[in-house]
Parts: structure tokens; C-alpha cells; sequence
């Protein structure tokens, strides 16, 4: 698929999933397209990349809002780091939906609306980096650039199925973005595997080398309250790290959970008044009343109490070095539950303290982290994180490549992304990779079958592309996902457009002599309507 066919296929993916909170600002088709018929490759590292743009990061051409609108203004020139995108062969969508003011890990805090989860609309997205999260995890751009303060990149990861890398501070460039804690602020990566996560940062600036050699993975010694299944969930994402060869040992995370309370229960939150308010104070009705409670709430905190919490986090933080000075890193999952839409606005400051007990405290000790998918719990995605010294950043993504083999598998027809059977790959740990095409090599039939769904044959000649996604499962997933496959279906080898074969659906011959031919709608979806 070309790169122009790719930026028409992102927003037909757009209008399809109908998802309008995504975005603050999508930037128009035509012109996307024109700039991807200019961009030559010339070997850039991200070449043809469609990326999302959380809202405070600016954008050369379209407004800055940090999801106020009354705040917005227009840049005079990209951010740094939407720069080295540009720069590195990406092309920008739009900017996307947050948190106002990046203050929230709920999602629903912005004028622009709340932006729904991937998988089950009834159920927050995570915030603050929203929109960002959900574009990559329903397949309209492949990248995406959110903020993480304390959890922002994370918990919007593990909420909608995706991988989140949260940086050492400073390894990215943070000017041209609207603060939240300037001190502490990161620019994280929104990617669909840690593999592209990895390589995208290695893109965007030098991390310290890779680790090699056996891991030794800290778990914590107590994890608190969880989600119902999310504590069976966890226990067995440790044992599928121990059985890939990590020496697993138990560590004391009391210094982690003490300066997590210290973000927002302490003097640091006045950092955040520095950087809006002003302006909240100015323009009351235009600002989220829970937001503008919790930035202005931060005005008369005295000087002398950040001393003190800064001299306890010093102690803190010398605290946490020691333990990640025994292992290679500490795994947690990355959130404590997933509130419902209708639960936050019940209760919305208890509900989002909750979600930081794990995520909280890294960027006030100045540590890497990487959430990643593992598995899910009910139907909803579930996530890990693991965190890791000062730029430990790649180091992070080897480990979390250990966690088994994954295969991919090609699916044309009902368990595609919106279809009946679609849970059927997601409840066995499948994630979505990428929209592709077969060779031109197939035919595509209409089965008489409940659900209907087609099959696809391998012809001789004559044969058309078929629109597919590929997905991938994990071993012992793709095992018991096989295993049900009905007949006249089965699995084998299917031939992409570029010339690749991964596993995927195939049809007997024999079965479709009855059947419709609907090779010439190019697929499924358009078959449908």
C-alpha cells in the first residue's frame, strides 16, 4: 500500500469507527495527502508514519489548546519534538483530545468531550493523553505523541490495549508544550508494539544502550487493592517472565506508594498552578470545574511546605534507587482499576487518585517506564508496567520483549475490529497490528453461515486483493483460537501485498461452489455497506 493509499485509508478509518472526541483539531484530508505526495524517503528512519498529537504539544498550522479552547493559540512553529517526527519521514493527522490543562487519568475532562475507551465505549479511555491513545489503538495512525506527568502515557495504554514509553525526563524535548508540572514532564510514545515504541524513541534521540544478559524482575512485595481478575491477571504475566528466564524476587516498594501521594496530596501540585493559573483565575467559566478546583486549589500552598516535601522525596527517591539497584527493574500493573465513564463522573477526584498509586511517582524519582499490554480481564484490556532506573529506557523494552512469542494471523471477515467475532482474538490476549491487503492472488466468497462471514481462496488466476488486519495472539492463544475454527474454514498461510505470508484464514474450495462471489467489493466491510 502506498502512502497515499495508507493517509486515505487512515481517514476512511476515521469516519468508520465514528469516534469525533478523538481529535481537537484533524488536519484535512487533501492536505495530508498532498504532503505525503511530496515526501520522498531518502532512508527516513519513520518514513510514511501517521501520527496523532496530544492538543498541548504545538503543531505548526493548527491551534494549541490543552483542551481549552479559550486558552488556544497558534504556534509559530512546530514543537521540537513533532519536528524531529517531521523530520524522521512522519506525517501529522491532527492534534488530539486530553485532559484539560493534561490534568486528570480519566479522559473526560475536556470541552471536547469524553473520550470513550477502544474496546468498550461505557469505560474511560484513560487520561491525560486520551485521544492520542484511543488513534493508535483503533488503527488510524501508527505512533502517537501524548505528555506523562504521572501516568498520562501510561494509564491510556493499559486501558485500551496498546504500549505506552514513558522516557527518562529530559531524553525528550519538552519546549513548545503547554506545561502541567514543568519539572517533571515527559513526552511519551504511543505504539501498538514495543518493538515500535523502541524504535521510534532510538529516532527521536540516543537512549543509553541496551541490556543484555539474564533480567532480574522485582515484584512488590504488597500491590493493594485491585480490579476483580486483575490480581490472577498479574500473577500470571509474572509467571510467563519467570518462565521466559527472569529471576523473579519480591522488593519493597513503600518508597514508590509514599512519594506517589506526594504528587497531588503535597506541595508539587503548585507547579501546576505556576504553569495555567493565571489564566483559570481569569476565565473561570471556561475551565473543567474539577480541573480548575484541583490547579487553583494549589494557590496558597506555602513555600515553606515544598521544602519539606522536597526533602522528603530526596529521602524517598534514595530510597527507591537502592531497591532498583538489585533488579533490573520493578513490574507493577500499571493501574489499580477501570472505571466506567458513569463512575468518574460520579466521583471524579477519588476515582483518578486511585488510578496513580503505581505511576505517580517516576517522574518524581526520574525514572524510565514502559506499560505494555497483558492479556485481558472481562473482555477490557489489562497492562503491566515495568519501571527502571534513569535511562534504562531500552532496557525496559528488551524485558518486555521476553513475555513470550507472539503470532500474527490474518482475518477477513467476521473477526475483524467491529465484527461478532472479533472478541474471539481479543479475549485470548490478540492485538491489532496493522490494516493490509492480500496479493492479488484470491477470491473472496459469501458462506451461508450464522454469524455470516466469508471465505477466502487461493485461485490460479484471476484473483483480486482482499482488504485484511493482521492481529497477533499469543502462542497459547493462537493455539486455543485455532483449535475452535469451525469448517469449512481453516488456518494457513496467506500471501500480503508486500509479498509476506503469516497464518490467516482460508476456505475449502468446495464450500464456496454455492456461494456468492464478492471478490470484486475488495472485502468484507465493503461487502456489508
Amino acid at each position: 500500500m502506498s502512502l497515499v493509499e495508507r493517509v486515505r485509508a487512515a481517514y476512511r478509518r476515521i469516519e468508520q469507527v465514528d469516534r469525533p472526541e478523538i481529535w481537537i483539531d484533524l488536519r484535512p484530508e487533501a492536505e495530508v495527502l498532498a504532503e505525503a505526495a511530496a515526501l520522498e524517503e531518502r532512508g527516513l528512519p519513520l518514513y510514511g508514519k501517521l501520527v496523532a498529537v496530544k492538543g498541548n504539544i504545538d503543531v505548526a498550522g493548527l491551534p494549541t489548546t490543552a483542551g481549552c479552547p479559550a486558552y488556544a493559540y497558534r504556534p509559530a512553529a512546530d514543537a521540537p519534538i513533532v519536528a524531529r517526527l517531521r523530520a524522521a519521514g512522519a506525517l501529522v493527522l491532527g492534534t488530539t483530545n486530553l485532559d484539560q490543562f493534561a490534568t486528570g487519568l480519566v479522559g473526560t475532562r475536556s470541552p471536547y468531550g469524553a473520550v470513550r475507551n477502544a474496546v468498550d465505549p461505557a469505560y474511560v479511555s484513560g487520561g491525560s493523553s486520551s485521544g492520542s491513545a484511543v488513534a493508535v489503538a483503533l488503527g488510524i495512525v501508527d505512533l502517537a505523541l501524548g505528555t506523562d506527568t504521572a501516568g498520562s502515557g501510561r494509564v491510556p495504554a493499559a486501558f485500551n490495549g496498546i504500549v505506552g514509553l514513558k522516557p527518562t525526563p529530559g531524553l525528550l524535548p519538552t519546549e513548545g508544550i503547554v506545561p502541567a508540572c514543568a519539572s517533571i514532564d515527559c513526552v511519551s510514545l504511543f505504539a501498538r508494539t514495543v518493538e515500535e515504541a523502541a524504535f521510534a524513541l532510538t529516532c527521536l534521540a540516543e537512549p543509553a544502550q541496551v541490556h543484555t544478559g539474564r533480567f532480574r524482575l522485582g515484584i512488590p512485595d504488597r500491590l493493594g487493592p485491585l480490579e476483580a481478575g486483575w490480581a490472577e491477571a498479574f500473577e500470571a504475566t509474572v509467571a510467563e517472565y519467570a518462565a521466559a528466564g527472569a529471576e523473579v524476587t519480591t522488593v519493597d516498594i513503600s518508597a514508590f506508594l509514599e512519594a506517589a501521594n506526594l504528587l497531588y496530596g503535597g506541595a508539587f501540585v503548585a507547579e501546576r498552578y505556576t504553569a495555567v493559573g493565571e489564566f483559570l483565575e481569569a476565565h473561570p467559566d471556561a475551565v473543567d470545574p474539577v480541573v480548575h478546583g484541583i490547579i487553583t486549589g494549589a494557590r496558597d500552598i506555602p513555600a515553606h511546605r515544598l521544602f519539606a516535601d522536597q526533602r522528603t522525596l530526596a529521602g524517598l527517591r534514595t530510597e527507591a534507587l537502592a531497591v532498583l539497584a538489585g533488579v533490573d527493574a520493578i513490574l507493577t500493573p500499571t493501574t489499580t482499576e477501570h472505571p466506567t465513564i458513569a463512575a468518574v463522573a460520579a466521583d471524579p477526584v477519588a476515582v483518578n487518585a486511585r488510578l496513580g498509586r503505581f505511576t505517580n511517582s517516576t517522574n518524581l524519582f526520574g525514572l524510565s517506564a514502559l506499560a505494555v499490554p497483558a492479556g485481558t480481564v472481562a473482555g477490557r484490556p489489562f497492562g503491566v508496567m515495568l519501571a527502571g532506573a534513569p535511562h534504562d529506557d531500552l532496557k525496559l523494552a528488551a524485558l518486555a520483549g521476553l513475555r513470550g512469542e507472539r503470532v500474527p494471523i490474518a482475518v477477513v471477515g467476521a473477526h475483524l475490529r467491529g465484527q461478532p467475532l472479533n472478541h474471539e482474538l481479543t479475549s485470548r490476549g490478540g492485538r491489532f497490528v496493522s490494516e493490509v491487503s492480500t496479493s492479488a492472488s484470491y477470491r473472496l466468497f459469501a458462506l451461508d453461515t450464522l454469524p455470516p462471514k466469508p471465505g477466502l481462496v487461493r485461485v490460479a488466476s484471476g484473483g483480486v486483493a482482499i482488504a485484511a488486519e493482521v492481529w497477533d495472539l499469543p502462542v497459547k492463544g493462537f493455539g486455543e483460537f485455532v483449535s475452535r475454527i469451525p469448517a469449512p474454514l481453516a488456518i494457513g498461510k496467506v500471501e500480503l501485498a508486500d509479498g509476506s505470508r503469516v497464518s490467516g484464514f482460508l476456505c475449502e474450495p468446495a464450500a464456496t461452489e454455492e456461494a456468492e462471489d464478492i471478490s470484486e467489493k475488495g472485502g468484507w466491510l465493503a461487502y456489508l455497506g
